[in-house]
């Protein structure tokens, strides 16, 4: 994409907007190299990657992602083995934290059934490193500085420099506050040389002893290190010079290592600046409400409602503009100040960046091409050094795009051929149309040349536009008119304006009457363009509503299902619960028959007869499961039947063993003796008999905890009642079997939870303990496992 054209379409700004989205170092970097593509496949993967950003942008508000460094320098460093510091290692744990968080962040995008196009396979690809990520952490702040976790010999002499210090000042404090205060010039005490010193006037130098560091520009005050501290100052001072190499021998430590894992880490910052920048492209998306273009398979271009992107939204004027069905150059005429030349950059800039990736600022379902280049010639091209007229710095630049345009390339072109005299320079905007078409280059060209208007309805795959103009006020609309050419309003303006009618008169007399026809002609085809916009509109609301409504009545009728649907599962219900009374009486009275028929040594029934009859009333039941529940279709899924298998025969209420599958709809069952042919739909799994039996299982019976809570609330009681409840509880606990309780002791100064986690630590019943997780309150509270 030649880069003339991405400076007359001000593609530098749309970039600087996206700029300011950005939270990288390496997002930064990937917007800077930031180019239009004509690669299709690369094309689709950039915007699917969009795709991807503007969903979650709209679920999630986006990837969390902190400000992140370039550590490329650093990683630099670490090839050289030198020993990075601690800005250094801090801003690489950034990396390394965030890494992590990403790659959490988007498990859970995929346990909420987000679907994504292109970035989970990215995010597969960062490198979690947690046990150096955590002793990164841990060991470092922001901004570089070594925490007091970072060796235990670091925390120990910080402990030493704390304690000598107060040792120091408590000292020094007797001087400044005591009798020897009159002896200073101020009563501060202030540092010389690392060294803690008292501002002593000169006279008094004596007095104090010790040694002198400074003094006073006037020379009365010398900065004096009494001898009293100077003890405890050469011992704070061998503290801090071990803390420093102990603060040395960590970084060199830390540094060491990340040494294994350098490529990681430089890819994890390569793929973390990835996803801000696609992060960037979705905010700056949502921002503009710019949609998702659709690449055409043959270069047709069909923006719906285009916006250009750099003019206030609260102004700009949206139009549709499709080229390359019917009709491969528009020509579009028309006078000054109509919007012609904002509507050909809307064209080239949307392209632009719709080949880039980004998501443009027109209605969804809009469609772009995938062109090699795009040409343009718009502006004034004089050029004092190169001692160029307009029409010669014109020329030059078209003389290129000639030479360079193919059937590939998108031209645009504004006021065609102007700067010369009218007639050639007609002909010469002619000729150059031509030869574009020969090339089969995209066209849309503007110009002011009434022989223009006939050219666009003689050539084929060529199209007549305007800019629309209110013929009531006199005003444009910045509204393009597809298949209408511009007409001349010059003799109404200057009637508007006051000009003398017999002038206006005598203008209009001079024109031929061919251009008067013209005119005529083409305020008709707009005034019916009018109309036709105008009912479309109509039809456009009525469609609306009419769908409105569709829906209204769909959820009407859903609802009214639903409720069909509950009243027959009700009558089923109440049906079921009349069988169960017939089906417990029937099997009380064959249970009596089949005792009398033993007692009396003689069968009056036969057995197959009471199962058929048993059958016969167990057939009455129905069936409640509603045929849309996807649960009940799993579950059915999972009961398949196959040889040997246990079953209910449901109609018959017993317990039998499928022998062999008859057909699709029929299995064999052995129902003790005999051997019955039932339906499929009529059997049930059952339990496996030898798996029922009941096993003995060893039981555990707590006595006395029916009433007991899991929780102790302790806010609001004495600490000594507090304490003497705590034991009680966790005696309590233990013996109603509890594996663990929650004890909550609330933030206040801390004295209720610092009692409670000296009582656990000295508990040698518990097994651990440890505060709530942050949503259900914190260090206000404190879960407690028992062993």
């Amino acid at each position: 994409m030649n880069q003339k054209t991405l400076n007359i379409m001000e593609y530098d700004r749309i970039k600087q907007a996206i700029r300011g989205y950005l939270v990288s170092a390496a997002g930064q970097h990937e917007l800077a190299k930031l180019h239009p593509t004509a690669d299709r496949e690369r094309l689709q993967r950039w915007l699917d990657e969009t795709q991807d950003g503007a969903d979650i942008y709209r679920l999630e508000s986006g990837i969390p992602l902190p400000k992140l460094d370039d550590i490329r320098p650093h990683l630099k460093r670490l090839a050289l083995e030198a020993v990075l510091n601690g800005l250094e290692l801090a801003q690489i744990s950034r990396v390394l934290w965030t890494t992590s968080s990403v790659v959490r962040f988007f498990d859970q995008l995929a346990d909420k059934e987000v679907t994504l196009r292109q970035l989970n396979d990215e995010v597969h690809e960062l490198v979690t490193i947690p046990d150096v990520t955590r002793r990164l952490r841990t060991s470092l702040e922001g901004d570089g500085h070594l925490t007091d976790d970072a060796s235990p010999e670091l925390r120990q002499i910080r402990q030493h420099i704390t304690q000598t210090a107060a040792a120091i000042r408590q000292t020094m404090d007797q001087y400044t506050r005591g009798k020897d205060a009159k002896y200073l010039s101020e009563t501060i005490v202030t540092i010389r040389d690392d060294r803690y010193v008292l501002p002593v006037r000169s006279e008094y130098k004596q007095h104090f002893g010790g040694i002198v560091h400074d003094q006073s520009a006037s020379g009365q005050t010398l900065f004096i290190e009494p001898q009293a501290v100077v003890g405890l100052n050469n011992q704070l001072r061998q503290n801090q010079m071990a803390e420093r190499h102990e603060e040395q021998r960590i970084l060199a430590e830390l540094t060491a290592l990340l040494d294994p894992y350098q490529h990681e880490i430089l890819r994890n910052a390569q793929i973390l600046g990835h996803l801000d920048f696609v992060n960037a492209k979705a905010k700056y998306a949502h921002q503009m409400k710019a949609t998702e273009p659709q690449l055409s398979a043959d270069d047709q271009i069909n923006l719906r409602q285009a916006r250009h992107p750099l003019i206030d939204p609260k102004k700009v004027v949206a139009n549709d503009i499709t080229m390359g069905q019917d009709y491969k150059t528009i020509v579009v005429t028309g006078p000054n100040t109509g919007g012609k030349t904002i509507t050909l950059k809307t064209l080239a800039l949307l392209q632009l960046m719709g080949q880039s990736g980004l998501f443009i600022p027109a209605n969804e379902h809009s469609t772009i091409g995938v062109f090699d280049d795009i040409f343009a010639d718009i502006g004034d091209e004089q050029s004092i050094e190169q001692s160029l007229s307009t029409f010669s710095g014109h020329m030059e630049n078209i003389v290129s795009i000639l030479a360079h345009a193919d059937e590939h390339s998108l031209v645009v072109i504004d006021e065609l051929g102007a700067g010369t005299d009218p007639q050639e320079g007609a002909a010469l905007a002619i000729a150059i149309l031509d030869d574009l078409g020969t090339l089969g280059s995209y066209v849309m060209v503007s110009t002011h040349y009434p022989e223009l208007k006939a050219y666009g309805y003689n050539r084929p795959e060529t199209i007549n536009a305007s800019m629309e103009f209110d013929a009531q006020t006199l005003q444009p609309t910045y509204r393009l008119l597809i298949g209408i050419p511009g007409r001349s309003n010059a003799f109404d303006i200057a009637a508007r304006l006051g000009m003398p009618e017999q002038v206006v008169a005598a203008a209009r007399s001079l024109t031929d009457q061919d251009s008067q026809d013209l005119n005529a002609m083409i305020a008709d085809l707009t005034e019916q363009k009018r109309r036709v916009d105008a009912d479309a509109d109509s039809l456009q609301t009525q469609l609306q509503e009419a769908t409105e409504l569709h829906q209204d009545l769909q959820k009407r009728f859903d609802q009214y299902q639903h409720q069909k649907d509950q009243l027959m599962l009700d009558a089923k219900r109440e049906a079921n619960r009349l069988v169960d009374e017939s089906r417990k009486r029937a099997n009380q009275i064959i249970a009596d028959i089949r005792k009398k028929q033993l007692a009396a040594g003689q069968s009056v029934v036969k057995e197959d007869e009471l199962i058929a009859a048993q059958g016969a009333l167990n057939a009455l039941q129905q069936d409640t499961g509603l045929k849309k529940n996807r649960v009940l279709r799993r579950e059915k899924a999972k009961h398949a039947f196959k040889k040997g298998d246990n079953v209910l025969v449901k109609s018959y209420g017993q317990q039998g063993v499928l022998m062999q599958q008859l057909d699709d709809d029929h299995w064999e069952v052995q129902l003790g003796i005999l051997k019955m042919k039932i339906a499929t739909s009529d059997l049930e799994k059952g339990a496996d008999p030898a798996k029922s039996r009941k096993q003995p299982k060893a039981t555990v019976q707590r006595t006395g905890s029916s009433g007991m809570s899991p929780t102790l609330d302790l806010r609001g009681h004495r600490y000594e009642e507090a304490m003497a409840e705590v034991d009680r509880y966790i005696d309590s606990a233990l013996l109603a079997g509890y594996p663990s309780v929650t004890i909550i002791h609330g933030k206040g100064t801390g004295a209720l939870r610092q009692g409670v986690t000296n009582y656990l630590k000295g508990n040698k019943r518990i097994k651990s303990f440890g505060f709530s997780p942050a949503n259900a309150g914190g260090d206000g509270s404190t879960i407690v496992r028992f062993k």
